[in-house]
């Protein structure tokens, strides 16, 4: 078998020799993909689950937790609200060292390092319980949570043969996206049993479940070479703190408000001047860390808008669906069978994008999850008081499918750029793909957010305003609603006032559904003019062909529409 395991130790230079062309990596830093016998293809799948689980469990449980997380550090809504954000904030920027990283020391070196710091951020997280530590533990998750992402989609990519390696790929990516689903399942229950150190325990026994499993199955060595430049670290100290401050204006500004807390328009002001900084500094390199003139080509921009839009309107799942059945009351426990649906869906969706994958068609299937996403946003705008999880089981399904359906085409998207314009371009898309995923939740969360808060004030007061007490059905009401205390308030006068109490907690609650409805509608709009625009620029080089054949002005003009097909 070319490229045994017993060849591993080997230099890169002579281990290269050992490989056929297909199992030499496509970049530095990526290791060789030998033909692995079944037996460890198996394995390689399994221990890169395993990785990608670690890396993902602990954002996902406290996303899926913040409230909870709150009361058990003894802090208000917005200092918990900062966890989910510091998290985001170190993992947005790792991966603008971390490819460098493999591709200047190895990979062995890379997964050491950052395992270990993972089992050391876990054991950190058991002995230091108040709110300053914890905040300080999940910076530092964020970091290994870069670095462990990547390297369970490298050990996934082991586990299958070159054919099929693409569709493999498109595996890899949607397992990470099983995460928050699955953690929805299980989180609460954790936490009631044992409170927040039942989760510690369950994070630090996957990372040295997955500590163990690296170094007892080892990935394939990678070509080494020196990637890193001084101007880099340049780079990276500007950049770094300027998307820091980025992600601390998008996570917090809708829960402090945007116009209510002075920090955050300097938090706005000193992340454009340090972003606008690193970006001059790569505009001036001859060798850029960030390819900003490959980046501004019309293919990137369209698809980083593609990335950045879908994770805008997915945000109608992990915050506005979420967010509204909160609202009437429906606890974690009774959201148990649609996040079971989501994960399944989910699941389906990867699986599905992986089996349909074209790589002529990238565009065809984004297109089809941005109208899956609209379809099911508007079945959800015209929910009621009375809408519970049963009834979003379908429209959420669409949605969890579309999300999986979506990321791995438009990674391919990327992929095929870098190849063809070259491997020096690898680092400029990860840290685009990664901050578009990363920020593109963020704002979306603080878009879905933004409305809701301000279309329930509008609908709050137009609702108010109908409610006289000149109406007889507002009378009614009101005696209906009083009548609820009858037996326990004598004085009519106290038992009026609680009954305009009620109502108006129901008027707010009316509001709150309301809002969300206006949400859903925005959110489908958007998704559907999305569609509209991946469907055009997908079709507009065969128009543009079938219109050059038709009124051929010159030969010049259909060769290269006809090359634009192609």
């Amino acid at each position: 078998m070319s490229g045994n395991r017993r060849n591993f130790h080997l230099p890169w230079a002579d281990y290269v020799q050992t490989l056929q062309p297909h199992e030499r990596p496509m970049l530095p830093g990526s290791p060789a993909t030998p033909d692995h016998a079944p037996a460890y293809r198996a394995a390689y799948a399994a221990v890169g689950l395993l990785v990608t689980a670690t890396g993902s469990i602990g954002a996902a449980m406290v996303s899926a937790n913040t409230q909870q997380l709150a009361g058990a550090l003894g802090v208000s809504t917005t200092e918990a609200a900062w966890l989910p954000v510091v998290f985001v904030m170190t993992n947005a920027c790792m991966n603008l060292l971390l490819i460098k990283f493999r591709q200047q020391y190895g990979l062995r070196l890379f997964a050491q390092i950052f395992l270990i710091a993972y089992a050391l951020i876990g054991v950190g997280a058991l002995f230091f319980e108040d709110y300053a530590s914890t905040l300080a533990v999940r910076a530092f998750a964020g970091m290994a949570s870069a670095a462990l992402s990547s390297l369970g989609f490298l050990y996934i990519i082991q586990a299958f043969p070159q054919p099929i390696r693409l569709k493999g790929l498109i595996l890899a990516i949607g397992a990470s996206s099983l995460a928050l689903p699955g953690v929805r399942l299980f989180s609460n229950h954790l936490v009631e049993i044992s409170d927040w150190t039942g989760f510690h325990v369950f994070e630090l026994g996957l990372s040295l479940l997955s500590l163990a499993a690296v170094f007892a199955l080892r990935l394939p060595p990678s070509e080494r070479m020196k990637a890193f430049d001084p101007l880099d670290f340049v780079t990276f100290a500007l950049f770094a703190p300027g998307m820091a401050l980025l992600c601390a204006v998008l996570g917090l500004g809708r829960i402090v408000w945007w116009t209510e807390a002075a920090w955050i328009g300097w938090a706005s002001a000193g992340s454009i001047i340090l972003l606008t900084a690193a970006l001059v500094v790569e505009l001036n390199r001859k060798t850029p860390l960030i390819n900003l003139g490959w980046l501004t080509g019309p293919v990137m921009i369209r698809l980083a808008l593609a990335i950045v839009g879908v994770r805008i309107v997915l945000s109608e799942q992990t915050s506005g669906a979420v967010g509204l059945l909160s609202q009437l009351g429906v606890g974690p426990d009774q959201m148990h069978g649609l996040f079971a649906i989501v994960l399944i869906a989910t699941a389906v969706g990867s699986l599905t994008s992986a089996l349909t994958l074209n790589m002529a068609k990238l565009d065809k299937p984004i297109a089809i999850a941005l109208g899956l996403i609209a379809i099911g946003t508007f079945i959800d705008a015209h929910s009621t008081t009375l809408t519970r999880p049963a009834q979003l089981y379908f429209s959420q399904a669409l949605l969890a499918f579309a999300s999986a359906f979506f990321i791995g085409p438009a990674l391919m998207q990327g992929i095929t750029q870098v190849l063809q314009k070259g491997a020096q371009n690898l680092v400029s898309f990860i840290v685009v793909f990664g901050i578009g995923q990363n920020v593109g939740g963020l704002l979306g969360s603080a878009l879905v957010g933004t409305i809701e808060t301000v279309r329930e004030k509008f609908h709050s007061n137009q609702l108010s305003e109908a409610i006289t007490l000149g109406d007889p059905q507002v009378v009614l009401r009101l005696q209906q609603l009083s009548g609820a205390y009858a037996r326990v308030i004598g004085d009519p006068a106290l038992r009026t006032a609680e009954g305009q109490i009620l109502l108006q907690q129901q008027i707010t609650q009316q509001a709150h559904v309301l809002a969300y409805n206006d949400v859903f509608l925005l959110i489908s709009a958007f998704a559907a003019l999305g569609c509209a625009w991946v469907t055009f620029h997908h079709f507009r080089p065969r128009l543009q062909a079938r219109w050059a054949a038709r009124h051929p002005h010159s030969d010049d003009q259909t060769a290269a529409a006809v090359a634009a097909v192609e």
